[in-house]
């Protein structure tokens, strides 16, 4: 029996979308999907289709190009083609071995274009902190200390909220990508692609994007920043109280004429977050580098701290100046690739938003508790131990956030495989991420340990201030891994959504640390506080291990032979 014509198929190649089309001439041929194991097939006639099954991996079958007619293929293709189009045994092994080895070559290769500009990212803010703190410590001690608690006010209520957002921006809007790149695949050659990290698209792009994700985190940003700013502008002595800063304390006025300046900025400090987590959505992490206006603080710091005579208010308002320029320029840039304000109001996420920003800022309110909490009974203890706790955080912070920018490379990558379903890929994220981390934690210790004595004297010259720092690099030191696997796995977690855990976990580890930090600075003062630090982040470092380890939460595809056959 002789059987009908039917197009020369092959096995192309393997997708995560949900249909796959292709055109054939003037004629677009209907596709046909259905999702097993993330992998499809496709382009089959009608008569061929074969039922789905639970167990076999799907394949996409294409036309296969070739110039040359089908009587010109040998005997031995022609089996094999036949083989294919009328008996596609999902048991039949597929030659994946290069094809998996080039799938993990490009993911390594993902990683680092968007790890790189995201920790030269990461670093400019805190380089400009550790900038304006040396600039302001050449002025005095009281000046240093003042500004080191107004500093610590600030990012206590502007981080509140901005963390949470940068973090759920990032993983809603690497999912709506995830989604538009599936919905688009079909349409590819007609010059709608997915962006393929740091703004190099494979063609141009011609319409703008409409993402809901990306117009609400810009609304709530917006909202947010203005009621940060009334906060700490009318509410700046209370503030000041609640920290342990007394009217009597000669720290007092000059510390709550810094913060007032500073609460100008708010607004820019919360868009500037949301923009680069709505930007990492995009794997992109080479424009917010680009647009971030703090190296005009390098101007401005000595010229109105010194030239103009404004002292440490000068300070404050260079890095707010900075902030607006490097905000300013990031929304230009993303008004040329998406929509800021959807068609219709109803189209924005805030339920999603809010939902997971009520687990996010639970966690966010642990974290400054401890924080905060340190830095309160580090304050009581003078304006030298201020001054050297407040150097000690600047380059604890500094040096800790170079992880956080692998953790937000990782999470952005993480979120992006996840709403495609290919775990295998996540997988093998997650592995890079653990391990690049330690050894990053372990390097970051040896160099803060053999530099920090002498790195100290660029913030103060005061002997007493560097012989109490002197006494806080052991801590400083030793915290750098547990603070690196700390970020990552954060990073982690935030990727698959596990916001609930990430909340409730951080809680307890967050009452655990205080009570000690409580009962530890007591008895050994400056150094109990920095021992109750390092605790903490100890403790965040294992429960976010403990939840990887876990074969029931999210990270269940960990402890699964994942191999396709």
């Amino acid at each position: 029996m002789q059987l009908p014509a039917v197009t020369v198929m092959e096995a192309t190649h393997f997708t995560s979308s949900p249909f796959v089309s292709q055109y054939h001439g003037s004629s677009r041929r209907r596709a046909f999907a259905f999702k097993r194991n993330h992998i499809c097939y496709g382009y089959c006639p009608r008569f061929l289709r074969q039922p789905q099954s639970l167990s076999s991996p799907l394949i996409t079958l294409r036309a296969k190009p070739s110039s040359l007619p089908p009587n010109h293929l040998t005997a031995e293709q022609q089996h094999a083609d036949e083989d294919h189009q009328l008996h596609p045994n999902p048991a039949v092994k597929l030659p994946l071995d290069q094809n998996e080895k080039l799938q993990d070559v490009d993911v390594k290769r993902e990683l680092l274009l968007l790890s790189v500009p995201a920790i030269a990212g990461q670093a400019i803010d805190p380089l400009s902190q550790l900038m304006e703190t040396a600039y302001i410590g050449r002025l005095g001690t009281l000046e240093l200390a003042s500004a080191g608690v107004s500093v610590s006010i600030f990012n206590m209520i502007s981080k509140l909220f901005n963390i949470p957002l940068l973090s759920i921006a990032t993983s809603f809007v690497a999912e709506d990508m995830a989604k538009a790149a599936s919905t688009q695949h079909s349409d590819s050659d007609q010059g709608a692609t997915e962006n393929t990290g740091n703004g190099k698209p494979f063609k141009t792009v011609p319409h703008r994007k409409q993402l809901p994700s990306v117009s609400t985190a810009l609304l709530l940003a917006l909202g947010l920043g203005i009621f940060e700013a009334l906060a700490l502008s009318l509410g700046s002595g209370t503030f000041l109280n609640l920290i342990g800063v007394s009217t009597q304390n000669p720290t007092f006025a000059p510390a709550r004429q810094f913060l007032s300046v500073r609460a100008v900025g708010a607004p820019a400090v919360v868009l500037s977050l949301a923009l680069q987590g709505i930007f990492r959505g995009f794997k992109d992490t080479k424009t917010p580098v680009i647009c971030i206006g703090n190296f005009s603080s390098v101007f401005l710091f000595p010229l109105l701290m010194y030239y103009f005579r404004l002292g440490v208010t000068g300070a404050a308002i260079s890095t707010v100046i900075s902030q607006y320029i490097g905000t300013m320029l990031m929304i230009w840039c993303l008004n040329k690739r998406a929509e800021l304000l959807p068609p219709r109001m109803g189209n924005l996420q805030f339920g999603s938003y809010i939902k997971s920003g009520g687990f996010l800022l639970g966690r966010t309110l642990a974290v400054l508790s401890t924080i905060t909490l340190g830095t309160s009974v580090a304050a009581r203890h003078g304006p030298v131990a201020m001054a050297a706790h407040q150097i000690c955080m600047q380059v604890w912070w500094s040096v800790s956030l170079l992880s956080d920018a692998l953790a937000a490379s990782g999470q952005a990558l993480i979120a992006s495989y996840v709403s495609r379903h290919e775990y295998k890929v996540v997988k093998e994220i997650t592995s890079i991420l653990l391990r690049i981390g330690l050894v990053m934690g372990i390097c970051l210790a040896a160099i803060l340990g053999a530099s920090f004595g002498p790195l100290a004297t660029i913030f103060t010259q005061d002997s007493e201030v560097l012989l109490v720092v002197r006494s806080l690099v052991l801590f400083v030191s030793v915290s750098q891994p547990f603070n690196a696997l700390a970020y990552i796995v954060d990073g982690l977690h935030y990727g698959v959504s596990d916001f609930r855990y990430a909340a409730f976990s951080m809680m307890l580890v967050g009452a655990v640390s205080s009570v000690f930090l409580l009962f530890a600075a007591p008895l050994f003062g400056l150094q109990g506080v920095w021992l109750g630090l390092v605790l903490f982040m100890a403790l965040r470092a294992v429960a976010g291990a403990v939840r990887c380890l876990s074969k029931n939460g999210p990270w269940w595809f960990l402890h699964r032979d994942l191999q396709i056959v």
